[in-house]
Order: structure tokens, then C-alpha cells, then sequence
């Protein structure tokens, strides 16, 4: 059995008209005028058990509107999908026994309650056994490192930590599938490096199937395997992530912190952003040049203090996607 089967997955929402004028906003005001917007649009999709599946667009582009299909929080207008061998919407209630699910702008955790609260109010909303929930958590108090903050409130965490506690909460009851919406939002590399290992270690210890979406290149490259992109509601790419690296991610950008002035830079396959006496901003052609030469060659050549590696903003990832698309189509 599939994790995920999607048939023409649509949604349209009714988008209330706005008039110019006073006499037009009288007209809006007692006698409104709707106009359909598709949200999600012949949306086709499967994905594996086990798989990890990066779902991906710019805002607006029906990603969390899927999701929530996927999760049974909305109704499509049309078109079909089976979750674990459920319909979402109709079967919620089952359904939720057996997924978990992490959206990193909404909480699941009580606001002003510690986490441990939290998580004991919901090994009684899933019915676990209370010394499957006791081994549970404190498997998960462990891994996540958790120990810290279980009896401080939630508003009094960072959001680092909140998070790692979202996470803890949404494995609790071991679902079969995990989605996650934009997990790592707003966090700083140490944190979103953190709760990535973490979700590796449930796909590979306990074959969780992933469904995420993210803005972050490197939530997508260290995460998933596959990546599906949609734009206008309809998806315009499916391929290994492994592709989407070879073909879009071949770019990095490298900063450097120097404690002392050094020499102007020159490697084959770098281009020089910006040079100062303290500082370095390269950009790396990684088709060309390796990571690991340029920084072997920074280390010899350059007293550091401090080095960042950053990837391409996914938006422009994005962008390259639809010119193709585009492109293609002309």
C-alpha cells in the first residue's frame, strides 16, 4: 500500500469581490459579489511509505492547502486522495491515530502549560498505553535533549526549543507519516541542523514517511530524496533531489571572517563577491570546483576566524524551475 495516493486534487475558495468607490463599497456591503480562486488545481501524487518527499513553491502556491487536504482539515472541491488507505476528509478521526503533523508558525504545544503537560494531555487524546507512553517520552525526552525545558512553560521557550518540543510531540504516538510545514522557520543553523538529524533518525529508525515543505535549501538537500514543485496549484516538476542538485543547486556562497588582511583570492570556479582586510564573500561554482579544495585552499592561504556556507535562496531555485517549465512550454 502507497502512503499517499492523490487523483486531481483540486480546491477552489470563493473570494469576495472588492468594488471601487463608496457606491461600489455600499454595493459590497449588502450585496457582495464572489469570484472562484483556485487554491490546489489537478494536484497528481503519489508517494511511498518510507519516502521522503520535499513538496515545494513559492507562497501562494497551494502547499499548505494540500497539506491540509492530506491531513483532513479541509474538503477538496474535487478530485480524490487516499492516506494510508483512508480518504482524509471523510476518515479523520482514523486517520489522526496514525499521522502526526508540525507547522512551524502554528503550535500543538499548550501555550501556558510545560511541555511535559502537553504531552501527557495527548498520550490520553491518542489512547496510549501508559507504559508504551512512559517509554515513549522519555525516548524522545532523550533524543531531543528535552530534559531542560519539559516543565517550563511553552511562551517562556525560545523558539528553538519550542520547536524540538513540537517535534517530540508530533512523534509520540510513532505515526506512520509525518507532515511538516515549513519545520525550521525562523530558526538559527545550529537549531534547524539539529532537528533535521532528528527527523533522519525516525525516516531511517522507524521508516516515517516525510512530507515536507520549506523555503530551505538545506532542509531540502540533508531531508528528502524526491522533490515535487508546484506552481498555480498544478505541479510542474517531480524528480530525485539528487537531480535538482545537479541541475539548479550547483551554486554556494562562502563567507569568511579574517584575522588578519590577506591576499587578493583567485581559485579556479570561485568568483570574488566582495574582498575587504576582514572579511571574504565568494561565490562557488560547484560543478567546477569542489567545497572541500576551496576550503582547503581558504585554510592554507588565510588566517580565519569564522566560516559560513550558504545555499541559494529556494525561491531562486523556484525561479529557475519555471523559466524552464516556461520555456519548455513555448
Amino acid at each position: 500500500m502507497k502512503a499517499i495516493g492523490v487523483r486531481g486534487l483540486t480546491k477552489r475558495f470563493a473570494v469576495k469581490r472588492k468594488e471601487e468607490g463608496l457606491l461600489g463599497s455600499m454595493r459590497s456591503l449588502f450585496r457582495p459579489q464572489y469570484a472562484e480562486k483556485a487554491a490546489v488545481q489537478g494536484i497528481d501524487l503519489e508517494v511511498e511509505r518510507g519516502e521522503t518527499l520535499a513538496f515545494l513553491g513559492p507562497n501562494g502556491a497551494g502547499k499548505s492547502t494540500t497539506i491540509k487536504m492530506l491531513t483532513g482539515i479541509l474538503h477538496p472541491t474535487e478530485g480524490s486522495a487516499e492516506v494510508l488507505g483512508l480518504c482524509p476528509w471523510k476518515e479523520r478521526g482514523r486517520l489522526a491515530y496514525r499521522i502526526g503533523s508540525v507547522f512551524g508558525q502554528k503550535s500543538q504545544l499548550w501555550y501556558h502549560l510545560p511541555p511535559i503537560d502537553s504531552f501527557e494531555l495527548m498520550s490520553r487524546i491518542y489512547e496510549l498505553k501508559r507504559s508504551d507512553y512512559y517509554a515513549r517520552r522519555d525516548e524522545l525526552v532523550q533524543r531531543f535533549e528535552l530534559e531542560p525545558y519539559l516543565h517550563t512553560p511553552v511562551r517562556k521557550l525560545s523558539l528553538g526549543e519550542r520547536m524540538r518540543c513540537e517535534v517530540a510531540a508530533a512523534m509520540l504516538h510513532r505515526p506512520q507519516i509525518l507532515f511538516l510545514d515549513e519545520p525550521t522557520i525562523g530558526l538559527d543553523v545550529v537549531v534547524k541542523q539539529k532537528i533535521r538529524e532528528l527527523i533522519l533518525h525516525m525516516n531511517r529508525e522507524e521508516g516515517t514517511t516525510v512530507f515536507l515543505t520549506s523555503h530551505d535549501a538545506g532542509d531540502i538537500e540533508q531531508l528528502c530524496r524526491r522533490a515535487v514543485v508546484i506552481n498555480y496549484g498544478q505541479a510542474i516538476f517531480d524528480d530525485t533531489v539528487e537531480a535538482m542538485k545537479r541541475e539548479l543547486l550547483t551554486d554556494k556562497t562562502i563567507r569568511l571572517q579574517l584575522l588578519e588582511p590577506g591576499m587578493p583570492f583567485h581559485f579556479g570556479g570561485t568568483r570574488v563577491l566582495s574582498q575587504t582586510d576582514r572579511g571574504l564573500h565568494l561565490s562557488v561554482e560547484t560543478r567546477c570546483a569542489s567545497m572541500e579544495e576551496v576550503l582547503a585552499h581558504l585554510v592554507q592561504h588565510y588566517r580565519v576566524s569564522d566560516i559560513t556556507i550558504e545555499d541559494p535562496p529556494m525561491e531562486r531555485i523556484i525561479t529557475h524551475i519555471y523559466a524552464k517549465e516556461e520555456g519548455g512550454a513555448s
